[in-house]
């Protein structure tokens, strides 16, 4: 297992600073959220505030800031999907697809790494990245675009005392994106004191995931992940092995390595895994609690559980109740 590092240590801090279920009005960025996670940090060259993350929110789902305006940020993060799309791989602007399932964003500004493989290292450099990849846009080009629109050219008087360009759009998104955090779901009202939050079997899910199952090593509580990177076999046996986190350290121990993936509204993201090869919730619990497949480099914390056809039941109950219950309304674009 490796050494602990930073990324486990702002987890395990977060974890020390659950005092109970509060309430973070987010005004018109995000949405009011009953949660135990605090406000994630934020960089001393962009401080969140209302006004900056409603801004982001609205760039976000605004097709104009692509390179052809067919394809918004959003259109690969969607809500009701626990901002993932569905997908097995995701599509990006002209046709062409990724190699690897669209992440959830949820939480995404307690992370000190970002992508499956961590190659991004702040939030406004993965901002960045997926702007010109993902949605084909060259940022000055594209802001230029947005600094056309009246109602674009006063907010951003209003919250950066400068026009749209590709540092302050960027930074408005990311702003947005730090108050993606995961609301009040029902294992947390359960965790507050709510006994009657969730069923007997999901309560029984969660005993076998902290214990037997051994499946909160890598998914910590609250944000059911670690910011690690592991091997879990998915690429053994295929023709071209993704080399994942080894692209980015060129550690051989990093073969194959992804970060694990928040378990926060796990119920409706699918597919599952950084391939997307795992369709069900239940079969992604049963790969894991086997083992996985055999690889030289697999991590040693994946064996074979020995879990019964109840038990995956059970656990799979509990990450039903991760689903994140908060209210959202999708921005209205200038």
């Amino acid at each position: 297992m490796k050494a602990i590092s930073r990324r486990w240590l702002l987890a395990a801090g977060i974890a020390a600073a659950l005092i109970g279920c509060i309430t973070v009005p987010q005004d018109g960025a995000g949405y009011a959220r009953s949660s135990a996670l605090p406000a994630p940090p934020d960089p001393a060259d962009n401080p969140t505030t209302p006004a900056k993350a409603a801004l982001g929110k609205q760039l976000f789902f605004d097709a104009r800031l692509s390179g052809d305006g067919s394809m918004a940020c959003q259109g690969c993060h969607f809500r009701h999907l626990g901002w993932t799309d569905g997908l097995a791989l995701s599509r990006k602007v002209g046709g062409g697809m990724n190699t690897r399932h669209t992440p959830s964003v949820y939480n995404t500004g307690y992370y000190t790494a970002w992508y499956w493989d961590g190659r991004a290292t702040t939030l406004e450099g993965q901002v960045t990245a997926a702007w010109k990849a993902q949605i084909g846009a060259d940022p000055v080009k594209a802001a230029a675009v947005i600094a056309a629109v009246p109602g674009y050219q006063v907010e951003f008087q209003k919250v950066f005392g400068a026009p749209p360009d590709a540092d302050n759009i960027a930074k408005a998104l990311a702003a947005f994106l730090r108050t993606l955090n995961s609301g009040e779901a029902p294992w947390d009202r359960h965790a507050a004191g709510d006994k009657t939050a969730v069923s007997a079997a999901a309560a029984a899910g969660y005993e076998l995931f902290v214990g037997k199952g051994g499946c909160v090593a890598c998914h910590k509580p609250p944000l059911f992940s670690d910011s690690q990177f592991y091997n879990i076999g998915l690429e053994a046996g295929k023709p071209k092995p993704d080399v994942g986190r080894n692209a980015v350290t060129k550690n051989p121990a990093d073969l194959s390595a992804f970060k694990t993936p928040t378990l926060r509204s796990v119920g409706i993201s699918g597919p599952y895994f950084h391939d997307g090869s795992v369709t069900s919730l239940e079969g992604a619990v049963r790969y894991m609690a086997s083992g996985g497949r055999a690889d030289a480099n697999k991590s040693t914390l994946l064996i074979d559980r020995k879990l019964s056809d109840q038990e995956i039941g059970q656990i799979v109950a509990f990450l039903n109740t991760l689903t994140s219950e908060e209210r959202f309304e999708p921005p209205k674009l200038p």
